[in-house]
């Protein structure tokens, strides 16, 4: 039981109910509603959204278990009660994982294109997967590089959606059937929200990392520019994306969504506030979990807010 248990952990469980989420809210929330209106099925429907969604798992729990196969002498500093490999799961057995998730994201990825007209995601999950594997390897211990490759690996999760149906943007947009600029819209602004948020949160995770990063010779934002330097650029994109939430509500209130902006304030602009506050504060690698720990809340109230759309589509 032990086992099954570290497994999960190793796989980041939490982090892949952030994707099943992601993917099947905006698709059930956004994409869907803008084809029905259409009288349009999109490419990714009925049996395609759950293996589509599979193939991102399983990408996921790929990239996440070489990451700790690698960073193993470093976790073994920075968090020793978490580690699994050596401990509950061998290294062999952690590289067998990787492989055989990786490429079972391809086959699927493959499968969906062969039986729809997608014709790009299995290519897509051996690139992802070939990313993950490099940045575990090392462009995640280069400056900055391996933040925003992160931070872009996972707001492709919201892209690609979208990409699945950009052949039938083509052949819809000259009969004006299926109004594609604000499924592009919807795109934009999850998907860049996905991109900031998680880039702050990865400069927050290097500043709670900073020990043993330094020690087997990472190049981190904490460690090459200093943490005052780092919670700098934390507090610049901070001020960005509240400022971007604040904006987006004037747009909302025009539409007379008072609850979705009621819902963003509250849930979203409110916890960011507060994450900008307890930046300056911290001093601790347990200051800053607790930062990283409020970010990701934040994550999972962005995401929810999909809901709205439904509602009002």
């Amino acid at each position: 039981m032990k086992t099954i248990v570290a497994f999960f952990r190793l796989a980041r469980w939490s982090n892949l109910l952030f994707i099943v989420l992601t993917q099947w809210m905006f698709i059930y929330c956004i994409v869907a509603p803008i084809f029905q209106a259409a009288n349009v099925q999109p490419h990714i429907h009925g049996q395609f959204i759950f293996l589509l969604i599979l193939s991102y798992v399983l990408v996921g729990a790929g990239g996440y278990i070489i990451n700790d196969y690698f960073d193993l002498n470093i976790d073994q500093i920075n968090k020793p009660d978490k580690v699994v490999i050596d401990r509950y799961i061998g290294r062999r057995w952690a590289i067998v994982f990787h492989i055989c998730f990786t490429v079972a994201s391809i086959l699927i990825g493959i499968y969906v294109d062969l039986q729809t007209h997608v014709h790009f995601l299995g290519f897509a999950n051996l690139v992802n997967g070939i990313f993950l594997f490099v940045y575990s390897l090392s462009l995640k211990k280069k400056l900055l590089v391996g933040n925003v490759m992160i931070a872009f690996l996972l707001a492709w999760v919201i892209v690609a959606v979208t990409c699945c149906e950009a052949d039938q943007f083509t052949l819809l947009l000259q009969h004006r059937l299926v109004n594609t600029q604000k499924l592009l819209r919807y795109t934009i602004l999850y998907g860049g929200f996905a991109f900031i948020v998680n880039l702050i949160r990865e400069a927050v995770k290097d500043m709670e990392d900073v020990e043993g990063d330094r020690k087997y010779g990472c190049r981190t934002m904490p460690i090459a520019w200093g943490i005052n330097a780092t919670k700098v650029f934390v507090a610049v994109w901070l001020v960005v994306l509240i400022a971007m939430l604040v904006l987006l509500q004037f747009y909302a209130i025009q539409f007379g969504w008072w609850f979705f902006s009621l819902y963003c304030i509250l849930v979203v602009v409110v916890p960011l506030v507060i994450v900008f506050k307890k930046l300056f504060k911290a001093q601790t690698p347990k200051d800053y979990h607790a930062i990283s720990s409020l970010i990701k809340i934040v994550m999972l109230t962005g995401i929810l807010s999909m809901v709205f759309f439904k509602i009002y589509s």
